[in-house]
């Protein structure tokens, strides 16, 4: 199963901007996530349409599962 760790921001201007992160390694916790998106505020590191990253809104990790359908192709 894919995993992706989307990591959720509120800027300036008051909107979420998410940044995902393929295939995160499995023994990640909480408290370096947090540090980690701590650190992309505090050293100012992205924007979203010259709008600053201000605060924590959460983090999550998402699966998915892709089944492809075995056809013939003529």
């Amino acid at each position: 199963m894919a995993q992706v760790l989307e990591l959720q921001f509120e800027t300036a201007a008051g909107k979420t901007a998410t940044i995902s992160v393929d295939a995160p390694k499995a023994e990640v916790t909480a408290e370096e996530i947090q540090q980690v998106m701590q650190t992309i505020i505090t050293e100012n590191i992205f924007e979203v349409q010259a709008s600053a990253f201000v605060g924590i809104k959460g983090a999550r990790i998402v699966e998915r599962q892709v089944s492809p359908f075995e056809l013939e192709i003529v």
